[in-house]
């Protein structure tokens, strides 16, 4: 049975003037021990899927639909106290900056014994302190960080207090929500082989949500490509950035540099986003696509598969046209 096992989600946003269709028709397993990266431009969906499963927006503006499985359990159908009791212990986020996440006038140790006693009220504090230490132990810090106030750490510290604060109860999933992406590179590397050597310590599948293709090449399994609310291609990694099948996947891997050195002229994906305003009735990437034909701007393409676990989104799969 997967982990976390996502069955046609679709999620929208509602105001008064408009409905955007921000994802649509995502299906997607998570297994035991995963870590799946997530990618494509800003607006494609990626923080919008991860934070609509776990029912982290707005009820108010937003509708999801589908089913979000977490060990054969709908996170989506589960009752408030029940779904309360999964977040932290079974799944848990990293979000992107850190600094937004902590509180400025509580020490650090104050913060996360606080998390520590909404689910266990009656725990020993020695107990507690004794696993928070440890668990800033495994993200390398130090015990002054427990008596410091988050203006005193780094960047790359805080982040480090965030995966910590992610890790509290074990987790079965972690979600990193472009966790990375305002630090340096070298605290960013740190960071990640430091994930890495978590997950086999405490056997934990993780989604990286990011814009950087070399992240997901270097820390993750498989990877998902999203475009306008869509998967466009997903599979393992050592498949699709290497030979990227969907006309999407080989316009993101021209604009990023390459991974092995090589000098080449990068190329940015000519025009924008489709309007998500408009519920499609074709494939959502065909205006920007130099290969769309007729049948790209009626009908919209089913994932098809290239190879067992590799999946494409392109009617050109239908004819073995997308090698060439």
């Amino acid at each position: 049975m997967s982990l976390l096992e996502l069955k046609h989600i679709d999620i929208q946003y509602k105001t008064p003037v408009k409905t955007v269709y921000a994802v649509q028709d995502v299906s997607l397993c998570v297994e035991e021990q995963d870590s799946i990266g997530i990618v494509g431009e800003s607006g494609s969906g990626k923080s919008t899927l991860a934070m609509g499963i776990l029912r982290l927006l707005p009820d108010n503006i937003t509708t999801v639909r589908g089913e979000a499985l977490l060990n054969g359990k709908d996170l989506l159908a589960m009752r408030e106290k029940e779904l309360q009791s999964v977040r932290w212990k079974e799944v848990s986020v990293v979000f992107q900056k850190a600094m937004n996440a902590l509180s400025p006038v509580h020490k650090i140790g104050a913060q996360m014994e606080d998390i520590y006693l909404v689910h266990y009220p009656n725990e020993d504090k020695g107990v507690i302190k004794n696993r928070i230490l440890e668990l800033l132990h495994l993200v390398n810090l130090a015990d002054r960080v427990y008596y410091s106030y988050p203006h005193e750490l780094s960047g790359g510290m805080m982040q480090r207090v965030a995966i910590a604060l992610a890790l509290i109860f074990k987790p079965k999933l972690l979600i990193m929500d472009e966790a990375t992406t305002a630090l340096d590179v070298v605290t960013q590397t740190q960071i990640l082989n430091e994930i890495m050597v978590l997950e086999q310590k405490i056997n934990v599948a993780r989604i990286m949500i990011t814009h950087d293709m070399s992240v997901v090449s270097s820390t993750c399994k498989k990877v998902v490509v999203m475009y306008a609310g869509r998967i466009m291609e997903h599979g393992r990694v050592e498949d699709v950035l290497v030979n990227p099948q969907h006309p999407y996947t080989q316009g993101l891997m021209r604009s990023f540099p390459s991974f092995t050195g090589e000098k080449t002229n990068l190329r940015g994906i000519e025009g924008n986003l489709p309007d998500m305003s408009v519920m499609p009735a074709c494939c959502v990437f065909a205006d920007r696509c130099p290969y769309a034909q007729a049948r790209c701007r009626s009908e919209i393409p089913a994932l098809t598969e290239k190879a067992p676990g590799w999946q494409v989104a392109c009617f050109r799969m239908e004819g073995g046209e997308a090698d060439a």
